[in-house]
């Protein structure tokens, strides 16, 4: 019997990276959760490694920063983001699958009524973190690794060149600043606004050329 070893290696490298990711994905949260629960300056990374049961060490294996670790779950949900885009179907219109990927990224399952405690608090805590000066590097850092991303799923899309062709980093442009506004007008609204609608309408005006009202 021949053993494709090369296979077996590639899966084992696959396992790794989704472990890796994972593992950065958890200390993020726990990051998140603690900050919004305690506040920023109460959070220390022994105490977001005892709640991710992991040990100092590991945290720093992985983040430099609570802003560093807070900003990976930005990354990985553009990454989901990407790997939503490229499992739509391919006959379905591009901006059709941005904005049902987006959602189903930023607003999964919404529209099934109700809510839990923590969902409803999530709003302040997001206006908390985003307003701590610490963490506006980072954010940046990870808004433009998360673009490039999305740009190179687009270009997978479209059959166009990431490196070559401006057009998917300009649809990876407005996709994050659609969003972004989105996201804000949430946050800032003085009622409760469902993000998921408010996404459509956000690339409804954007597919239709952004036409004065």
């Amino acid at each position: 019997m021949v053993v494709d070893m090369t296979a077996e290696g590639n899966d084992g490298v696959g396992l790794r990276e989704r472990k890796k990711r994972e593992t950065r994905l958890a200390l993020s949260q726990a990051t998140i959760h603690l900050c919004v629960e305690r506040g920023w300056s109460n959070v220390t990374v022994e105490d977001i490694a005892a709640a991710a049961n992991v040990s100092v060490r590991t945290f720093r294996n992985y983040f430099s920063s609570k802003a560093e670790a807070i900003a990976a779950s930005h990354l990985e949900r553009a990454l989901q983001l990407a790997d939503e885009l490229r499992a739509r179907p391919v006959d379905e219109h591009l901006w059709d699958s941005i904005v049902r990927a987006v959602q189903a990224q930023l607003a999964p399952g919404e529209g099934n009524g109700g809510g839990s405690p923590h969902d409803q608090r999530r709003p302040d805590g997001l206006r908390l973190l985003l307003t701590e000066p610490a963490l506006h590097g980072e954010i940046l850092k990870a808004d433009a690794a998360a673009q490039d991303e999305l740009a190179k799923a687009i270009a997978e899309r479209t059959g166009t060149d990431v490196a070559h062709d401006v057009y998917p980093k300009l649809v990876a442009a407005v996709v994050g600043a659609g969003t972004a506004v989105a996201v804000t007008h949430c946050l800032n609204a003085d009622r409760p606004i469902p993000l998921g609608p408010l996404l459509r309408e956000v690339f409804d005006q954007l597919t239709a050329g952004l036409p004065v009202p």
